[in-house]
């Protein structure tokens, strides 16, 4: 049962999450088995219904029957679903559709009872009526009749799992782990609050739950942080107190935390792109919260220093702790990407395949522009600009990935074999590492986040030596290139058939064998007849013969009428 639903999932729609496709698609399948079981509802006038009943089950389509009514049910509620989020009309409609896929599957768990079904078939309609179960109570919110459901369902998938080869078991422990999330949610809402880290954490690993989970996970995430944000009053940063009192931002504050230790324990690359993308989509929402706060009051917008103090005002103030956030943010999401492609440079290069590009040094200079933009924008935050540690830090910083920019700038230089030029770009990547070293001092601990600038000295050092080896190798390679036999003059293969050349472009697919098209020659022009001797040619005379056909006239008709000749 698994199997069959599963690849019909997979190959109608699906995969990419249009249920209204494999719904369509499940109706076609319906009307071919009845038309080839000859199972017809009555005629085009009248409608006849028929129940599947164990004294027909010869064929097990009979069996695949009901399972396609019971699909094509759950699809329309899934349909639904995602409708309801705009129209909240259409959960009633949900329900009632899953109600009748429920009702097909209790049918189809009955007939293989039967004793012309095998073990295995059986326990699968019993999991698969226990899941669908469970999601109908899950939408009823009766989260312990769910539970007890989606707990069966997991209990027969798992044996089934364990009772079959491993590559049989890979569906059967596919589904334990969709309906894990489900059951623990269940357990949350009954009152086990060690549910929700557990909710957390196979969110973080998935990379994101889905199906009925989804929505519901991230709203319960959402509630008990605005449990949490009711006792929170004031947060401080960089020695000052700030009163919070937009919900949003407490909402985000409180769980900035546990985003960014998501963050540190996310397995791969793709999770950890995921959670900073979420991270940095709630900042904005936060500071857009601010920034319609700050509004209605323009004059203190205008005059954001107070007389007394000389300090920006507290919501000024708070709007630029959140903009330090979201900048903060998208520098480590950015050098966690650039730290992500600097070991993809390291490995050994191969060819390109399914039209993926190989990383380059370039690749790694936008970067590090990227993030010198966002320290920049850092050092102009209002309230700041008196704060001398703080613009220090910002300063360090800002050498640390101008190094770093500076060596990719350099290795991209390597590439092409300008040695000069790499030479005096990383001879200035040793001078900003050596002023990073030189400043630090007192802010050891805010570089500790940074990338090491004694492994890039080191690092430098080395590809210096490089450098000046394959800068030798190369001049003398150009020396050599200038001997006879290699010089390549630009002339085609066919025209210089009589002197040997080393030419590499004679096994690429750009090889110059002939000119194309050919060049214009000189020819002769057609010639030209003037007749010249016409002028002096004496024709001779005619009068003799123009006399005589003077004579003829009408006598000599008549006499050639009656035959006389003269």
């Amino acid at each position: 049962v698994l199997q069959i639903v599963k690849e019909s999932q997979q190959q109608h729609g699906l995969r990419h999450g249009d249920f209204q496709r494999y719904r369509g698609y499940c109706s076609r399948r319906l009307r071919r088995l009845r038309k080839t079981l000859n199972f017809k509802m009555g005629n085009r006038h009248k409608f006849t219904g028929k129940k599947v009943t164990e004294e027909i089950l010869s064929d097990n389509r009979y069996l695949l029957l009901i399972l396609m009514d019971a699909e094509r049910a759950w699809s329309y509620a899934m349909q639904l679903k995602q409708e309801a989020n705009t129209e909240p009309r259409k959960r009633f409609h949900l329900l009632s559709r899953l109600r009748k896929a429920v009702k097909h599957a209790e049918e189809l768990e009955r007939l293989c009872e039967s004793n012309r079904v095998d073990a295995k078939t059986k326990l699968e309609a019993q999991a698969y009526m226990a899941y669908l179960t469970g999601m109908l109570r899950f939408e009823h919110q009766e989260w312990k009749a769910a539970m007890e459901a989606f707990n069966k369902c997991k209990t027969i998938y798992e044996k089934l799992a364990n009772a079959f080869t491993e590559e049989q078991a890979v569906l059967y422990n596919q589904r334990v782990e969709e309906i894990s999330p489900n059951i623990r949610y269940c357990a949350y809402n009954i009152g086990d609050q060690s549910a929700m880290n557990e909710l957390m954490q196979m969110r973080l690993r998935s990379g994101g739950t889905e199906g009925l989970l989804a929505e519901k996970l991230e709203a319960l995430i959402t509630q008990t942080r605005a449990k949490q944000a009711a006792t929170m009053s004031e947060v401080e940063w960089r020695g000052r107190t700030v009163p919070v009192k937009i919900d949003k931002v407490r909402i985000f504050l409180l769980g900035l935390a546990d985003n960014e230790a998501a963050i540190a324990q996310a397995e791969n690359e793709e999770t950890k792109e995921r959670l900073f993308e979420s991270l940095l989509s709630e900042c904005r929402d936060a500071i857009q919260a601010v920034r319609e706060e700050l509004k209605p009051d323009q004059k203190q917008r205008e005059h954001s220093l107070e007389n007394d103090s000389g300090k920006v005002s507290n919501i000024q103030y708070l709007h630029s702790y959140l903009t330090y956030i979201k900048l903060s943010t998208a520098i480590k999401r950015n050098e966690s990407m650039a730290q992500a492609l600097q070991k993809a440079l390291l490995q050994p290069q191969r060819t390109e395949e399914d039209g993926k590009r190989t990383p380059r040094p370039q690749d790694l200079i936008r970067l590090y522009d990227i993030i010198l933009q966002n320290l920049v924008e850092l050092t102009q935050l209002p309230g700041l600009e008196e704060d001398k540690n703080f613009q220090k830090e910002v300063g360090l910083k800002t050498l640390v990935y101008k190094a770093y920019r500076c060596f990719f700038i350099a290795q991209s230089y390597v590439l092409v074999k300008k040695w000069s030029e790499a030479l005096v770009l990383y001879e200035r990547v040793l001078k900003y590492a050596r002023e990073v070293q030189s400043g630090a001092g007192a802010h050891t601990n805010s570089l500790k986040e940074l990338p090491d600038v004694q492994d890039l000295i080191t690092q430098v050092n080395a590809e210096k030596y490089s450098l000046q080896a394959a800068a030798i190798l190369d001049a003398n390679d150009t020396h050599e290139a200038e001997s006879p036999s290699q010089v390549k003059d630009g002339k085609p293969l066919s025209e210089r058939f009589e002197t040997f050349c080393l030419d590499p472009s004679l096994v690429s697919k750009q090889v110059s064998l002939v000119h194309f098209p050919p060049g214009f020659q000189p020819i002769p022009c057609k010639p030209l007849f003037f007749d010249l001797a016409l002028n002096h040619v004496a024709f001779p005379p005619l009068e003799d013969k123009v006399e005589q056909k003077a004579k003829s006239g009408l006598t000599g008709y008549i006499k050639g009428i009656f035959g006389f000749k003269s």
